[in-house]
């Protein structure tokens, strides 16, 4: 099980972290990925880390966005700084096993989501 928190409303060029906590013993072993979606768009894919620690972010929030692990709290982070209103969506922490998954279908486990708005 895996459930986010953190969303909410910010002004453009704010900040906000998300988090997500995952249940289970072996959280270390996945591959955990930020996702996000609106209702114009399908899920998209915003950043990941492996179980080993390598990241891998989307072109449109390089730079701004920084994913993290702790495994000791079986917890990945998502701290957004810079944020734009074009980043408003429902924001998804997913695991898998897939290596190198960039979409979707990479990913077995989903948390329920969590708001982020951002205002101009």
């Amino acid at each position: 099980q895996l459930v986010e928190s953190g969303g909410g409303l910010v002004q453009d060029g704010g900040s906000l972290g998300l988090s997500c906590a995952a249940s289970g013993r072996t959280f270390s072993n996945y591959h955990m990925g930020w996702f996000r979606q609106t209702p114009q768009n399908e899920r998209e894919f915003v950043a990941r880390i492996s179980s080993r620690g390598i990241i891998t972010y989307a072109d449109s929030v390089k730079g701004r966005f920084t994913i993290s692990r702790d495994n000791a709290k079986n917890t990945v982070y998502l701290q957004m700084n810079s944020l734009k209103p074009e980043d408003t969506a429902v924001y998804y922490c997913a695991a898998g096993l897939t290596i190198g998954a960039r979409t979707p279908a990479g990913y077995q486990y989903w948390g329920q989501g969590t708001q982020v708005t951002v205002s101009s």
